[in-house]
C-alpha cells in the first residue's frame, strides 16, 4: 500500500466556483476534489473533461472520522471507493482526525489524543478503509485548535507509527504546520526533521489570516510568506511528488491564482 500516485507536479483543489478557471490556468498539472461533493454517475462535466484528457483527479474525503471511537461508517468509505474508481484515481485520502462522537457531528476536523489507545483505533480503521478503497490511501495532518493532555507521542512520532503499522501514505499540510506553530507553539521544523518522507504522497498549501492574535487557516486568503518559507524547508529535506493549492472561499481572479501556483513551483524547484 506504500506506492503513491507518482510525480504529480503543481495542482489546485477543484471547486465548482473554479471549474472554468482551472481549465484556463497555466501550470496546473493535477487537481484534488472533495469526495463528499461528488455523486457517482453524475460527475461534473468539467471534472470529467480534466480526467479524460489525462489529468490526475484525486479524491480527498473529509467525513470518514477515522480516529473516532465509534464503529467506522463503511458506507462513507464505500462512497469514497466508488468515486475513486470513477475518477480512475491512483490514490484516495482523508485526515488524521475525528468528526463525530455520541451521534453528533462537529462540523470540524478534530485532533486525536496522541495516545497508544487512540493510535490503535486509528490503525484499525485505516486498515479497514484500505481494504475497501483498494488503492493507496493517505492521511493528512490537521490544524488543531487544542491539544489533548497526556500525549504519549509527538505528532511526527504518531504519524510514523501510523505509517509503519498500516503502510499508508501522508499528505503534509504545510499551512497546518504553520497554524499549529502560531496557535499551539509547536515546532514545524522539528516535525519536518522527523517525518517519514518515504511515505509522502504530496503537500498541501493554503492561505490564512491573523485575527485577535489567533492565526486562522481560512483557505480564503493568499498563502502567507511564512508558509512559503516552510515549503522551502520541506524541499530542503525532500522533493515532494506534488504540491496542491487549496482555495475554498473569496476566489480571486485567475491572474492571482496563477501567481500563487507559480510561487509554489518556484519554492520546490531544485
Amino acid at each position: 500500500m506504500a506506492d503513491g500516485p507518482g510525480r504529480l507536479g503543481i495542482g489546485i483543489g477543484w471547486r465548482h466556483e473554479l471549474d472554468l478557471s482551472i481549465a484556463r490556468l497555466p501550470g496546473v498539472d493535477w487537481v484534488e476534489v472533495v469526495a463528499e461533493n461528488l455523486h457517482t454517475g453524475h460527475l461534473p462535466e468539467t471534472l470529467i473533461a480534466l480526467r479524460d484528457k489525462g489529468m490526475p483527479v484525486l479524491p480527498h474525503a473529509v467525513s470518514l472520522s477515522l480516529g473516532g471511537a465509534e464503529p467506522l461508517d463503511t458506507t462513507r468509505v464505500e462512497h469514497l471507493a466508488e468515486v475513486t474508481r470513477e475518477l480512475g484515481a491512483p490514490m484516495a485520502s482523508d485526515h488524521v482526525c475525528f468528526v463525530r462522537a455520541g451521534g453528533l457531528d462537529s462540523g470540524h476536523l478534530m485532533p486525536l489524543p496522541r495516545t497508544r489507545e487512540a493510535l490503535d483505533v486509528l490503525v484499525d480503521n485505516v486498515k479497514l478503509t484500505q481494504s475497501i478503497v483498494e488503492v493507496p490511501f493517505a492521511l493528512e495532518n490537521i490544524a488543531a485548535v487544542l491539544e489533548w493532555p497526556d500525549a504519549e507521542f509527538t505528532e511526527s512520532e504518531f504519524l510514523r507509527e501510523l505509517t509503519d503499522r498500516t503502510g499508508c501514505l501522508l499528505i503534509i499540510d504545510v499551512a497546518n504546520l504553520y497554524a499549529n506553530a502560531r496557535n499551539l507553539g509547536t515546532d514545524p521544523e522539528r516535525f519536518l526533521d522527523e517525518i517519514p518522507w518515504e511515505r509522502l504522497a504530496y503537500a498541501h498549501m493554503a492561505g490564512g489570516v491573523e485575527r485577535d492574535g489567533v492565526y486562522h487557516d481560512t483557505h480564503a486568503h493568499p498563502v502567507v510568506p511564512e508558509v512559503l518559507d516552510l515549503l522551502r524547508e520541506l524541499r530542503r529535506r525532500t522533493e515532494p511528488p506534488g504540491v496542491l493549492l487549496e482555495r475554498d472561499d473569496d476566489y480571486p481572479p485567475d491572474a492571482e491564482l496563477a501567481a500563487e501556483l507559480a510561487a509554489l513551483r518556484e519554492a520546490v524547484s531544485p
